[in-house]
């Protein structure tokens, strides 16, 4: 069998992704690995037989595959971010990074470690093979005689502490989550008004019962209430209608009413009293349905500048995108995929489904002129050389290009013609697909060298990496969450040096900020890796 699995390394991919997601899915008092037990599975693989390896290509593709997918996804509320708080976010992470160097210095001056080895030990931890490389390239230049000593320090530090790096982070996690008492429900009722977290949307018939609200125009009363819900068919005069911003409710009008529990119950308080009315089951003029947006020139473009209610008698009321429900709002930019909730005259839906394409299968497509025209365009981006003096220069690399290219092109969703988003189907499948790839040929690749170079040495090694990814995880979550005031789920993203990690933190939040940390922080934390990481060895050798 091992035979087979050398002579077949695709064979070796597939068991090991397949093996390792088996693992990831058992729970223990509530808790599993997921994706990233393939790289504990790939681990355990290497370490039978040297012989046993993947082609180091798979884990190039992967690696760019899953973190430009990141980055589309992540683009638009990644630069939304900075703009609020940029500044903020910027000395945060910077500040991190550098109490994560100072960590190693400190090991590094109790253990007795070489800098070859403490800077190994420092890549390792905090996953960052960048930062190794631009540490074995310094050495090769300017250590020509002792330079493979050097390099295989460096390289057993690193391959010792890689995998406690990752595993520490989500011991991290899991400790300060218990720690802060953290409630994911209750913070996600904070992160709806800026990330698309989505939430349980339902609906209610309200009689209007209060003067205050009446004859004055529905737009004049939003900017006045700021109701977070919307307004769909109205009875007036027992003339049955549809919602716009010109309308203007009188006393004994029956509205329905689209949002979330609370905003409904809040809205109701405004309006009048909840009423059990056939109101929400009439179809005989207007009827409800679910389009799916597969027109890929309504891409990337909001719902206001498509004049809907112009063109047609129909209002748009919620939005589902991927597993999430959340309302339509005018600047709601629309992705491929999207299924659109529509109240409408029965004649209008056809008009309405063709508008928007409402096709399953088209929506789910990926478009492979841009698809591969992002990643190459990222691809050369990290093979570009920044030099600052003869001792300090870094690539962006495959992950640093294409996730910088993927946060720049998600966030203009299109460019002319060209649609660079994904459908969030497409997105997700990616995204899985680059995650299991680069995992298995890490956990392969390391496997053997855990073994091979097993020593008391590498035991404090690996004690080393523990320490320090748990105290930068535990710097990161506790000063985040109780001094910046940033929310949990987005600290977890940015705690995520790994792949594994942000699989492992997006599994327990159940929604897609963690991503939004980890798109944040990644560029910053790329480059200053690297720089700490030669900064280590020059100041300690």
């Amino acid at each position: 069998m091992i035979q087979m699995l050398i002579d077949y390394p695709l064979l070796l991919l597939f068991t090991v992704a397949s093996l390792g997601y088996l693992f990831g899915s058992i729970k223990l008092r509530g808790n599993s690995l997921g994706v990233a037990a393939v790289l504990f599975t790939g681990l355990a693989f290497g370490a039978l037989d040297a012989r046993l390896q993947i082609p180091q290509i798979i884990f190039l593709l992967g690696l760019s595959i899953y973190v430009y997918s990141i980055g589309l996804s992540s683009g638009p509320s990644f630069f939304d971010s900075y703009k609020k708080n940029g500044v903020r976010d910027f000395l945060f992470a910077t500040s991190m990074l550098l109490f994560s160097g100072l960590v190693a210095v400190g090991l590094w001056a109790l253990f007795g470690f070489s800098a070859a080895t403490i800077t190994g030990i420092y890549a390792g931890s905090t996953t960052n093979t960048p930062a190794l490389a631009g540490v074995l390239d310094y050495i090769n230049n300017a250590f020509p005689d002792a330079g493979e000593s050097l390099i295989n320090q460096a390289v057993i530090g690193y391959s010792f502490s890689y995998p406690m790096g990752v595993l520490g982070g989500m011991i991290g996690i899991v400790l300060m989550e218990k720690f802060l008492k953290i409630n994911y429900a209750e913070e996600n009722k904070i992160l709806k008004k800026n990330y698309p977290v989505g939430g349980s949307l339902s609906s209610a018939t309200v009689e209007v019962g209060k003067a205050a609200i009446c004859n004055i125009q529905l737009r004049d009363l939003q900017k006045t209430y700021d109701w977070n819900i919307n307004f769909g068919r109205m009875m007036q005069d027992g003339e049955l209608s549809l919602t716009n911003w010109d309308t203007r409710f009188q006393v004994g009008d029956t509205i329905m009413l689209v949002g979330e529990k609370e905003a409904l119950n809040d809205a109701i308080k405004d309006i009048g009293k909840r009423v059990d009315s056939p109101l929400a089951h009439d179809r005989q003029y207007f009827d409800v349905s679910r389009i799916f947006v597969s027109n890929q020139m309504l891409v990337g473009r909001s719902l206001a500048s498509l004049n809907i209610t112009e063109k047609y008698n129909a209002i748009v009321t919620r939005i589902r995108r991927g597993d999430m429900d959340f309302l339509a709002k005018g600047d709601t930019v629309l992705e491929l995929g999207d299924r659109i909730r529509f109240i409408a005259r029965r004649e209008d839906l056809r008009e309405l489904s063709n508008y928007f394409g409402d096709s399953y299968r088209q929506s789910s497509k990926v478009n492979l002129f841009s698809f591969g025209l992002g990643i190459g365009l990222g691809l050369i981006l990290g093979s570009i050389e920044f030099s600052f003096g003869d001792t300090l220069s870094f690539k962006l690399g495959y992950a640093g290009g294409p996730l910088i290219v993927g946060l720049i092109l998600g966030a203009l969703r299109r460019t002319g013609p060209v649609v660079w988003s994904l459908p969030y189907s497409a997105n997700v499948m990616l995204q899985q697909l680059g995650l299991m790839l680069l995992l298995a040929v890490v956990g392969v690749s390391s496997g053997r060298a855990l073994v091979e170079n097993l020593s008391i040495e590498s035991l404090w090694i690996f004690l080393a990496s523990g320490v320090i990814s748990l105290l930068t995880a535990f710097a990161i979550l506790f000063v985040g969450y109780k001094v910046v005031k940033m929310p949990f789920s987005l600290l977890m993203g940015m705690v995520s040096n790994q792949p594994a990690i942000l699989e492992f933190a997006t599994s327990r939040t159940k929604n897609r900020v963690p991503t939004f940390g980890y798109a944040m922080v990644f560029p910053i934390a790329l480059i200053f890796k690297i720089v700490i990481a030669q900064v280590l060895f020059l100041l300690l050798n």
